[in-house]
């Protein structure tokens, strides 16, 4: 029986490809989803199918199924663009992987912020921050940082609208509820589920 979410690590569905990564608590994978070379901070999560490398994600992050995050590039300055180029030992089991290439790779990375929102589908290019808060509208390809409490979606992905004014954003920031402890964020649930983010944050501010 799989064990549910827990305090002491990730739940991690089957069929997923885990390397080089870690999981705070409260944290889950979804099924044949591939995370590499990556952290989830606590209660953050993925669903089914996710594809997420080079990358830091903050905490309470909500991310929805087929979502692409850091995806890796081919070089395009070279003579060819084809993987033999740094998988070299795939097709000439002499030949070493090219160590640089991969360092590169793996140096690029993506940072979403805390209580984000990235919708189904949605690819989140390399070296981007995505700002506390913010959302990204299904099938959005994003090329561009996104600020703090920010609506955005399209190919490229451009602002909607704001999710909070920049007052109200500024003071939840301040506010930080997504570093409280497990048991004050339960006693502070009712207070989450029935206020508006103004009158939350004047109640708990």
């Amino acid at each position: 029986m799989t064990k549910g979410l827990n305090a002491d690590g990730p739940l991690i569905h089957p069929g997923c490809k885990i390397g080089n990564s870690d999981f705070g608590p409260w944290t889950e994978v979804g099924a044949d989803s591939v995370i590499l070379n990556s952290t989830f901070g606590a209660y953050s999560y993925c669903t089914r199918l996710c594809d997420i490398a080079n990358t830091t994600v903050g905490r309470f992050a909500n991310i929805a199924a087929m979502v692409r995050i850091g995806p890796t590039d081919h070089p395009m300055t070279r003579a060819s663009l084809h993987h033999f180029l740094y998988r070299s030992g795939d097709y000439w089991p002499e030949e070493a992987p090219d160590a640089d290439f991969f360092a590169a790779r793996a140096a690029r990375r993506t940072v979403i912020g805390h209580d984000t929102w990235i919708g189904h589908g949605a690819v989140v290019k390399p070296e981007i921050t995505v700002g506390n808060g913010a959302v990204i509208g299904s099938g959005s390809v994003v090329t561009k940082d996104v600020a703090p409490y920010t609506i955005v979606a399209g190919n490229p992905a451009r602002v909607i609208r704001r999710r909070f004014p920049e007052d109200v954003g500024a003071a939840m920031d301040r506010l930080a509820w997504w570093d409280w402890d497990h048991e004050t964020l339960r006693t502070a649930l009712p207070d989450f589920r029935a206020l508006p983010a103004e009158e939350f944050l004047a109640k708990h501010s």
